[in-house]
């Protein structure tokens, strides 16, 4: 990996280097996406299935598009027990830390007669996207689908390529079934997302979509947000480790390469106090990827994305960690929480050396689904918030509206907004006339 001394320059280049990645920056597939996303909400089915045909070579229609009771028992006589007793394992962890997030609905009454509140309500519909071909993933189906459950959803639809076959991956199945997904569509791509932002003869629309997906799903969430409500629009993964000469080297290494492996855009970046650490660091990466199984994947990653940042100091170190806004930051120093007071951007914090990245990815339970491409500087994890709406509620009685009446008529007024001062004034009528009679 390539070791760089932390300087201004070289944290500016990283940064300009690591936004190249953004989705944004691929407007040449905008005219593609458009192109299917417009045909699906003109043509419905007629258009999701030709695409389907086209991009999967699977024939599907409104007879085989979703899926059935026999085809998830089918996955469970596929999957390996010992991978379904993981995925409920999984969930459980998942579900009790969502638990956790969930809000309630308050109202705050006072003695003058005014009762202010607010009002949690769960999203009616969302759409889940789940990916299929080269990236399967069933913990990506838990961490979508469980904070919708736990927020108390009224219906969960999951759209996800099928293969040639016209099945969907087996695993996928099993996971949605045991998160509690309602339907299961087999529709992927760019297709799938038009169908669930504007509804076909087979699928509904739904009011929100989440769920990661390549290029052509995350621009046409991009499309269709607006329309229906969307989650963010991901970018590559990417992993920053923040240590001092404390730090195990094979383990920060063998945590690097845990993103590298994602595709050739991924980023993997240490920052660290210790030159003597990133020569070890980048020793053990070179033997790490010699014998992995993605050798060519991970050894593009890190030739485009790979750093190894020598910090002068751990404030210079922490500084550059802020300024990243990594989606996954793992702290290996002598006392990691110390220095994880004095994070403020980051999609999710690892402490310590058994505290690895794939822990939270699996099985801890907090979301995998987390900013990138530096917007955890005001973006958050997927949570239960994510699928509820929030309404304020107002009520004062006549005796509380009597005693600030005049205030809000004048403020409106300042604004020049007079039927909003006469909304108010109409109601105190007989006192103004009473007033004026005096």
């Amino acid at each position: 990996m390539k070791i760089i001394t932390l300087t201004e320059e070289s944290r500016q280049a990283l940064l300009e280097n690591l936004l190249k990645r953004s989705p944004s920056n691929y407007g040449a597939y905008e005219g593609a996406v458009a192109e299917i996303v417009n045909a699906v909400r003109e043509k419905g089915d007629e258009a999701l299935f030709a695409y389907t045909a086209k991009f999967d070579q699977a024939q599907i229609h409104a007879g085989n598009v979703l899926v059935t009771e026999e085809e998830i028992q089918e996955a469970y006589r596929l999957v390996d027990p010992r991978l379904v007793d993981v995925i409920r394992k999984a969930g459980a962890n998942i579900r009790s830390y969502h638990e956790k997030q969930r809000q309630y609905s308050w109202f705050d009454s006072k003695p003058s007669g005014t009762i202010l509140g607010q009002k949690i309500t769960p999203l009616k519909r969302v759409g889940v996207y789940v990916p299929g071909g080269k990236a399967v993933y069933p913990s990506s189906v838990l961490m979508n689908v469980l904070p919708a459950k736990v927020a108390g959803v009224e219906e969960i639809i999951m759209t996800t390529p099928p293969g040639k076959d016209g099945k969907v991956y087996p695993p996928t199945l099993v996971a949605a079934a045991e998160a509690g997904v309602d339907k299961i569509y087999k529709a992927g791509g760019a297709q799938a997302v038009a169908a669930l932002a504007f509804g076909t003869e087979s699928i509904p629309k739904a009011d929100k979509i989440v769920g990661p997906g390549n290029i052509y799903v995350a621009l046409a969430k991009r499309a269709v947000y607006g329309h229906v409500s969307i989650d963010s629009i991901a970018g590559p993964s990417e992993i920053l480790v923040l240590a001092d000469e404390s730090a195990n080297p094979r383990f920060v290494a063998a945590d690097l390469l845990s993103q590298a492996e994602h595709d050739e855009l991924a980023s993997a970046i240490l920052v660290t106090t210790s030159r003597e650490l990133a020569e070890a660091v980048s020793k053990e990466v070179d033997g790490f990827v010699s014998r992995l199984s993605r050798k060519e994947i991970l050894q593009k990653s890190l030739d485009n994305y790979g750093y190894i940042l020598v910090a002068p100091t751990m404030d210079d170190a922490i500084e550059a960690a802020n300024e990243i806004a990594s989606e996954h930051l793992e702290i290996l120093t002598k006392n990691p929480f110390e220095v994880m007071t004095r994070i403020r951007n980051a999609g999710a914090i690892f402490l310590g050396e058994y505290s690895s990245e794939p822990l939270g990815d699996y099985f801890a339970g907090p979301n995998h689904v987390l900013p990138t491409n530096g917007t955890a500087k005001f973006f958050s994890p997927l949570s239960v918030d994510d699928f509820i709406k929030k309404s304020s509620i107002i009520s004062y009685s006549r005796e509380a509206l009597e005693d600030i009446y005049q205030d809000i008529i004048y403020f409106a007024e300042a604004e020049q907004l007079t039927a909003h001062a006469n909304s108010i004034r109409v109601r105190f009528e007989k006192e103004q006339e009473e007033v004026n009679h005096e």
